[in-house]
């Protein structure tokens, strides 16, 4: 990246009747935009907005709003001007091309968010909210994208890392006067310092099981055999005729996914085909990944037809289920659909030997009470706005290696580890830390968080 570039990107999706934004950003960003604009906007103070024409020549492309943002008081900590046109395709892309041809460059994905990053407007941990923020499809994901992007969790690491810091330095300060054997940093305070870091540490990689959920939703497998109704309840959950549903069995040969927001969490629902030994060469095929994404599923929603279902084999099959789910760490929950055609008798049999949720996917009947214990089974909780929950694996990753090498500290305190190879273990904690908020990097690692970007951030 060139810092003394000019770049311009479309900052919002065009579309007939909308406003479109054109954003430009670095150090000739205003007299670029005075080049085609019906005045001169150099002389103009930061913060102001100008009506006037964007001309080519003598044609008049269109008639803008243009804001100014100067001295670095802006989003990237440059010179920002930002042009709200009409929202023709044609017209922004007519009015970018004038752009790059008196100057700009066409932005890269994330190049603006990576200037504010580079120019200590943001730090790397709160540059990724930005992404997570955008994509954010749930109330929780958007509360804990937007704590983050305010420095919530960063401020957290940062401190940590100072309280460490601090020490690090003390046990650094001994190693240049080893031959004199002083002690400056106390062990049994360095000790105490790097349990309360660790229990912290700890918190937070274990707040990414919820983070995750939160982040990328809980995917949810609806399996049953042909015709139980996991067609007709996808649609029911979705409340949208997203699956086809005829009486005809093994209608569905590959899995249907799609979302729902319950209780401010993305769940993706996966209508999979009936499990059944077929001959049929597509259906099977169908079957066989039905059992591969229930490996893969956080809940194993297991649907049967109450009013036909033979109770010898629900006995074998949830028997069976039972001992995947285990396997896999997933949850499962059975259901029993139809159940406004079942028998008193029957369904006492199988609430007492199955404890099921009864309903009827057609009727809509006891939905809530399968998406209550969908929740239940998440146990998230309620998410505040100010929780720190670690959502992103990187940041995992990172403080994992922060708490490994502050455990090999600690342990290295009892057992009167030296100076130097406490120090290292102290210095390799802080370079993790130091990964998370942006203190350390490298060129390929930050190419490959904002390459992820879209355009125009």
């Amino acid at each position: 990246m060139n810092k003394n570039e000019t770049i311009v990107a479309l900052a919002t999706p065009q579309g007939i009747g909308a406003i479109g934004v054109i954003r430009l950003s670095g150090p000739e960003s205003i007299a670029i935009v005075s080049l085609v604009f019906s005045k001169n906007l150099t002389q103009e103070a930061s913060h102001t907005a100008h009506f006037g024409r964007i001309k080519n020549g003598d044609r008049i492309v269109d008639e803008v709003l243009v804001t100014l943002f100067k001295d670095g008081k802006s989003y990237t900590g440059e010179e920002v001007v930002e042009i709200s046109c009409h929202g023709s395709h044609y017209i922004l892309q007519d009015v970018i091309r004038l752009l790059t041809e008196k100057g700009a460059v066409l932005a890269k994905p994330g190049e603006f968010t990576l200037r504010a990053f580079l120019n200590g407007k943001l730090d790397l941990s709160q540059a990724e909210a930005v992404a997570d923020l955008i994509a954010s499809n749930s109330e929780a994901a958007h509360k804990v994208a937007m704590h983050q992007m305010r420095g919530g969790f960063s401020d957290q690491i940062k401190k940590l890392r100072a309280d460490l810091i601090h020490f690090a330095s003390l046990v650094e300060l001994e190693l240049d006067f080893s031959e004199e054997d002083v002690e400056f940093a106390n062990r049994d305070d360095l000790k105490d310092l790097i349990f309360k870091i660790h229990k912290v540490i700890s918190a937070l990689v274990e707040s990414f099981k919820s983070g995750n959920v939160i982040k990328n939703g809980v995917p949810v497998v609806i399996a049953g055999k042909p015709n139980a109704g996991k067609s007709t309840l996808l649609n029911a959950l979705l409340n949208e005729e997203k699956a086809l549903v005829t009486e005809i069995e093994g209608t569905t040969r590959d899995a249907i996914e799609d979302e729902s927001v319950i209780g401010g969490i993305v769940f993706r629902f996966i209508d999979t085909a009936g499990i059944r030994e077929t001959e049929d060469v597509v259906e099977s095929l169908g079957v066989k990944k039905t059992l591969e994404k229930m490996k893969e599923a956080a809940i194993v929603c297991y649907l049967f037809d109450a009013a036909r279902i033979d109770l010898k084999e629900l006995d074998l099959i949830i028997a069976s289920l039972k001992e995947d789910v285990q396997k896999s760490s997933s949850e499962l929950l059975v259901v029993a659909n139809k159940s406004d055609l079942l028998e008193k008798d029957k369904r006492a049999i199988i609430e007492e030997k199955y404890e099921p949720i009864f309903l009827s996917a057609k009727e809509k009947r006891n939905l809530e009470i399968l998406e209550n214990r969908l929740l239940e089974l998440v146990n998230l909780g309620k998410v505040g706005e100010q929780d720190v929950i670690v959502t992103n694996s990187r940041h995992h990753q990172a403080l994992t290696g922060a708490n490994e090498a502050l455990m090999r500290a600690y342990e290295g305190l009892d057992s009167g580890l030296t100076g130097d190879l406490l120090a290292a273990d102290i210095r390799q904690s802080l370079f993790h830390l130091g990964e998370i908020t942006g203190e350390v990097t490298t060129e390929d690692l930050l190419d490959n968080i904002f390459s992820k970007f879209c355009i125009g951030k």
